[in-house]
């Protein structure tokens, strides 16, 4: 299929100055927002928990999020998944159980009031609290003590005498969030409305190193990346390519800052399919480069890549505008992380054809022009290419 009939003659590299200018300041603004104000981290990376709901009844989102703020949870966040008549919805909150630092001195201050209680030491990060008491206690009484704090209680532990003084260890397991959900929205009704069917808990150190993995399986895709081009081409290409994914990175990473969508697997896993979609644009206009260089031999490297981006802009149109037509068609009828990844997709092509062409191409211009004014020799010889 020929989308382009007559050639055109396009002077894509006589703008490259203004283009790179550009690109330059917008990839500066993005990444200072990024380290201000940082990305909306979702369960994967911040840690938290997800729970999966399906209601027997219609219900809006609107509403699934009312009754979970009159039941006592206020930073939760519900999606809708699926078409609208299946009523699933995702609540993900922030923590793994009940005890946070707020309500962890109210539960101290609880357990106080049951006598001689001492060492109350609160474990946020496993949901535990553990304290003396110079009386015995009633696993109950500890229970209830807790609980009017706000934390759900699901065990009590009676560790013994104390080692080396008098008293007894006691040790209270606080609930998961996932049993908040389900009391938060029962409340008031005879029998729940709604199914529990998923719940996926991350503890924050979990979701550090799920982030710090993931930024380093993008590091090492691009390195990769920037070796095979070095090898497959004259080293002149490499830097063009890596820094064309860079900018298609942060360009993408733009997205998500200014947006506030939620950054987390789903986010990696589209950067890392830009990654490879950029290079495969970058690595077709570089292809052609070099048979248009044994071409026109003795014509200027920045004529001979203006003349190669007008012979494939044709396939360029058709690569990217089938698959950005697919795309849009997710973003239609997608929700949720799909929708988001479609999303951020779609950026990710724009901005991956008009690197390929204003950031790849130019750089490799630059690199040519410097290592022949330094070796004092004409630019790029097209049969060591």
């Amino acid at each position: 299929m020929q989308l382009i009939k007559n050639k055109t003659n396009i002077d894509f590299i006589g703008k490259r100055k203004i283009a790179v200018y550009i690109s330059t300041l917008v990839n500066l603004a993005i990444l200072v927002g990024i380290a201000v104000f940082g990305f909306n981290f979702g369960v994967d990376f911040a840690g938290g928990t997800v729970v999966e709901l399906k209601f027997k009844s219609a219900i809006s989102p609107a509403e699934v999020r009312k009754r979970a703020e009159d039941g006592g949870l206020h930073d939760v966040s519900v999606q809708g998944i699926g078409s609208s008549d299946e009523n699933t919805f995702l609540l993900r909150m922030g923590g793994v159980t009940q005890l946070t630092e707020q309500n962890a001195e109210t539960a101290k201050a609880s357990l106080q009031g049951l006598g001689s209680v001492s060492n109350v030491y609160a474990d946020l990060s496993n949901g535990i609290i553990n304290f003396r008491s110079a009386t015995t206690l009633t696993p109950q009484a500890i229970k209830a003590a807790v609980e009017k704090s706000g934390t759900g209680v699901q065990e009590v532990r009676e560790l013994g005498s104390a080692q080396g003084s008098s008293g007894f260890d006691y040790q209270v397991v606080a609930s998961g969030m996932a049993d908040k959900v389900f009391s938060a929205l029962s409340q008031g009704q005879a029998s729940p409305d709604f199914e529990q069917r998923r719940v996926d808990y991350v503890g924050p150190q979990v979701g550090k190193q799920l982030r710090n993995r993931g930024i380093m399986a993008l590091v090492y895709a691009m390195f990769a990346i920037l070796v095979y081009v070095a090898f497959r081409f004259d080293f002149k290409f490499g830097p063009g390519a890596l820094l064309a994914m860079l900018h298609d990175v942060v360009m993408v990473a733009g997205f998500y800052l200014v947006s506030r969508r939620e950054f987390n697997l789903t986010s990696i896993a589209a950067l890392l399919t830009i990654v490879g979609y950029s290079v495969n644009d970058t690595i077709v206009i570089y292809d052609r480069i070099r048979e248009d260089m044994n071409k026109y031999q003795g014509k200027p490297l920045a004529e001979v890549i203006n003349i190669a981006i007008n012979d494939t802009l044709g396939r360029t149109i058709l690569t990217s505008g089938t698959t950005a037509l697919s795309l849009v068609g997710l973003l239609i009828f997608g929700v949720g992380e799909i929708w988001d990844f479609a999303a951020a997709m779609l950026v990710g092509i724009l901005v991956g054809t008009y690197s390929s062409v204003y950031i790849a191409s130019p750089l490799t211009i630059w690199l040519d022009e410097r290592a022949a004014a330094r070796e004092g020799k004409a630019p790029l010889d097209p049969k060591t290419a």
